[in-house]
């Protein structure tokens, strides 16, 4: 005997149709409980999950019984030709006059006529795993950053330009202060930009994306006019910058 459990499907009147197969949903797990019986344990009822058209024209009602455990009743109006049982890992098939039946431990019941193909199960679709993009920089102040993005969001992680690990932000923790500077993460829109602030140099600021590319620049007017300039800010009553930063207007007096 082969791995698959064969039966053979009582004699009804069908009519010869088209080849049909069908995903069946699994629903909740429950404990084996002959046909129509509803005494017992709470758990230990046959859970009606959908009913399938065969390739002839008449129908199996598949029912869950357990965790890989599904049954088919094989139905021509109202006359029940069989019942296939699949359990573990084996696939039942049955067969009547021309009709093949397979009912596989997933639920998924598949059927065709004699002359016709037999139709392949359909595999599971693939799961769209979002992949990890990673950017190495060298920040203006020698330290490093990598520049990741993945499954679980972006993130930045310091370091040193001998490889020790500073810190690591990400937009739960988006922002750090070491040795004078700042290092943030930002929503622009849509966008989350990485933000690296000169606090012992005065204020000065680079803004870089995720390609690692820097995108915007902020600098300190040293010269003292009496104009004007932005300074990153880090909060405050300052208003909101194009790098999504505050920024605070000061007025350099000569």
């Amino acid at each position: 005997m082969r791995t698959t459990r064969r039966t053979t499907l009582r004699s009804a009147a069908v009519v010869v149709g088209a080849a049909t197969a069908l995903a069946v949903p699994v629903g909740s797990a429950f404990a084996y409980s002959p046909a129509g019986s509803t005494t017992g344990p709470a758990a230990s009822v046959r859970a009606y999950v959908t009913t399938v058209k065969l390739a002839d024209g008449s129908v199996a009602k598949v029912y869950k019984i357990g965790e890989g455990h599904f049954e088919a009743d094989i139905l021509a109006g109202s006359t029940k030709l069989d019942r296939l049982v699949s359990k573990g890992e084996a696939a039942t098939y049955g067969q009547n006059d021309g009709l093949h039946v397979v009912l596989r431990p997933n639920g998924t019941v598949t059927s065709w006529t004699d002359g016709t193909a037999k139709p392949q199960p359909k595999p599971a679709p693939e799961k769209q795993v979002r992949k990890v993009s990673s950017v190495r920089i060298t920040m203006t102040d020698g330290r490093i950053a990598k520049l990741v993005d993945g499954p679980n969001g972006k993130r930045v992680e310091l370091s040193t330009p001998k490889g020790h690990a500073l810190a690591t932000i990400d937009l739960r923790r988006p922002s750090v202060q070491h040795d004078g500077w700042t290092y943030k993460l930002v929503r622009d829109g849509k966008h989350v930009k990485f933000v690296v602030i000169d606090g012992k140099g005065g204020g000065n600021s680079w803004v870089y994306d995720f390609d690692g590319k820097l995108i915007e620049k902020y600098t300190v007017d040293p010269s003292g006019a009496g104009r004007p300039v932005l300074l990153a800010s880090g909060g405050g009553t300052a208003a909101t910058g194009a790098a999504g930063l505050g920024f605070t207007a000061l007025s350099h007096q000569g």
